[in-house]
């Protein structure tokens, strides 16, 4: 099974947001930014089947971003095991769901997102920023172990 690891697009600064952080959106930037970067992703033809993202609203509106742009829309899937505390066990409550998808698009937050994938791979610090793809190969899903195929930073994606 193939994993597309997809952080969260800009969004304001946790300390000028006045809210809920669950509520914090992606900024005019961001999601001009994450629309560039969902054409980018659509010209990569990754052949994603599902998209699964962090019920919080900057994740969220990443996805939908992505998600109607790789016309996936009936395919978007929110689920709190990908919010602020995601991590390998999480990872699994995931996978058990879709045991025979082939490609899946997971989208949330940092630090979770670069810890979990970082733990797959066997051990290794991966540097993820707002809006960079990674593609994890999963050997082991039961272990789970897998191998990081590439990671794209946001800079080459919203070319």
């Amino acid at each position: 099974m193939k994993l597309y690891f997809l952080r969260h697009g800009q969004a304001g600064e946790r300390e000028d947001w006045h809210g809920d952080d669950f509520d914090r959106p992606l900024t005019t930037d961001g999601i001009k930014r994450m629309e560039r970067e969902a054409d980018t992703i659509a010209e990569l033809d990754l052949e994603v089947e599902t998209i699964i993202t962090s019920p919080l609203v900057r994740a969220r509106q990443t996805a939908e971003i992505v998600a109607k742009r790789l016309k996936l829309r009936k395919n978007l899937i929110e689920d709190e095991n990908l919010g602020l505390e995601f991590n390998l066990q999480r990872l699994v409550q995931i996978l058990e769901h879709y045991p025979k998808a082939g490609t899946v698009m997971l989208v949330g937050h940092e630090p979770s997102m670069s810890r979990t994938m970082g733990q797959l791979v066997g051990g290794a610090r991966i540097d993820f920023k707002k809006g960079a793809l990674a593609c994890v190969e999963l050997v082991d899903a039961s272990a789970p172990t897998a191998e990081l195929v590439w990671l794209i930073p946001p800079r080459v994606l919203s070319r």
